[in-house]
């Protein structure tokens, strides 16, 4: 069997090494040429991926990458793994899902093969994170008018959302849970025997739009309760209650409590936007997603939150924001990854740099920033190393690399934002 994979990112790059280490022979597609010449020498730009294994699964044939879309027409199945980010106006931007089927569209009739006999009908899997009826009629729409054919009876089509959470590692893509619909019975049927070649287990559902919305309400769930502990932080702190203490002591109970942990915003290509696909969707409906859209006003502007506090420690030195060097702990949105996608690390950056501070950043992941959709300015910029000639230290990411550092002689303020260091200056506060 051979499929393909379209977009070669943090999702789809784990998602076609597991199919290949599986046994299928597997086609990355990319209109990054970059990504597919490195892919291509047996090298990785994601740190998590490991060079070996792409470069062994491309000495044995089962993974090689390409640019050429018309490729497509080699694979029984091709599944859709690209960015659905937000506009300007905070609205979707499905242009990288639409393009990537214009692109496979002429290629979606079956072939016969070398015996005459014609193959199964091809497979089309959307995983990109979007609102619910993208597959069944935005996306069919564009399938359909692109080859002349009809979903559900010349070729087969599904949804099924992503799970990938870089540098996790009790999880992988084999152990969690595949959700999945179909547009129809038969093209569910296809899904699970796709699926199953490369995960240990699937669940399901009775259309793309139930598999959709299950995407939508994790990441609101998450978002909903981090803007939950967000703004409990503000409000404890007014109290002199330190908010990471009462989420210790809660975590004590057995039931009915989950600990979620407060930050400087919100990062990742999934919370900071999913929700606003169904807020968006909802309005069709003549729906306002009040709870949703607090939770995203909450977490939105924690990025001020903190400024606000690091402006108030510059104060008590006797020092404006305006002239002040201020070195920024972590452009990673989590720990331990190089994911940078959406991080609040750039709004503090923004926010302090447009007050007059001369901001430099420290990650030993992110060594140089990379091109950003949101931040076209930060692009080139390379991490400094961590010293305490400045006014200010503020940590944005907890990676294990700053949580075991000693900054114990610091005389300089130390503000982080994940009360995680473990040897801390003698300055040392939380925001």
């Amino acid at each position: 069997m051979k499929i393909s994979v379209i977009g070669l990112g943090y999702v789809g790059l784990p998602l076609a090494i597991r199919f290949a280490e599986a046994g299928v022979d597997v086609i990355g597609l990319d209109i990054d040429l970059a990504k597919v010449d490195c892919l291509n020498r047996g090298e990785s730009y994601i740190r998590h991926v490991s060079p070996k294994t792409i470069k062994v699964l491309r000495d044995t044939g089962s993974f090689e990458a390409s640019a050429d879309f018309s490729r497509a027409s080699e694979c029984e199945a091709i599944l859709i793994c690209v960015p659905t980010p937000l506009n300007v106006y905070r609205e979707p931007d499905l242009s990288y899902v639409l393009d990537s089927g214009a692109a496979i569209a002429p290629y979606l009739r079956s072939q016969e093969s070398g015996d005459g006999r014609q193959e199964k009908s091809k497979l089309v899997v959307l995983e990109s994170t979007t609102y619910p009826g993208t597959t069944d009629t935005d996306l069919r729409e564009v399938l359909e008018k692109g080859s002349g054919l009809v979903a559900g009876e010349d070729f087969h089509l599904a949804y099924s959302p992503e799970r990938e959470d870089p540098g996790r590692t009790d999880h992988s893509v084999r152990t969690i849970p595949k959700v999945m619909g179909g547009l129809t019975e038969s093209c569910l049927e296809r899904c699970k025997e796709l699926y199953l070649l490369a995960v240990d287990s699937i669940h399901p559902v009775s259309s793309c739009r139930v598999a959709e919305a299950t995407k939508l309400t994790e990441n609101i769930f998450r978002s909903v309760n981090i803007a939950l502990v967000n703004e409990l932080k503000v409000v404890f702190h007014e109290m002199g209650i330190d908010v990471w203490d009462v989420i210790e002591a809660a975590s004590t109970k057995p039931f009915g409590y989950m600990p979620f942990y407060p930050g400087p915003g919100l990062g990742g290509h999934c919370i900071p936007i999913d929700p606003f696909y169904l807020t968006w969707k909802a309005r069709e409906f003549g729906q306002h997603t009040r709870f949703i859209e607090l939770a995203g006003e909450v977490n939105t502007n924690m990025p001020d939150y903190v400024v606000a506090r690091v402006t108030d420690v510059l104060n008590e030195d006797g020092k404006a924001v305006r002239g002040s060097r201020i070195l920024l702990l972590g452009i990673a949105y989590k720990p331990g990854v190089d994911d940078d996608r959406e991080s609040p690390s750039y709004a503090l950056m923004k926010r302090l740099e447009d007050r007059g501070a001369e901001v430099s950043y420290h990650d030993p992941y992110v060594p140089v920033i990379r091109s950003l959709r949101n931040f076209p300015e930060f692009k080139g910029r390379e991490s400094v190393e961590i010293s305490d000639d400045f006014d200010l230290i503020l940590l944005s990411t907890h990676h294990p690399e700053f949580i075991d550092f000693d900054f114990s002689q610091y005389e300089i303020p130390i503000v982080d934002t994940r009360s995680c260091l473990k040897r801390p200056g003698r300055r040392y506060l939380k925001a």
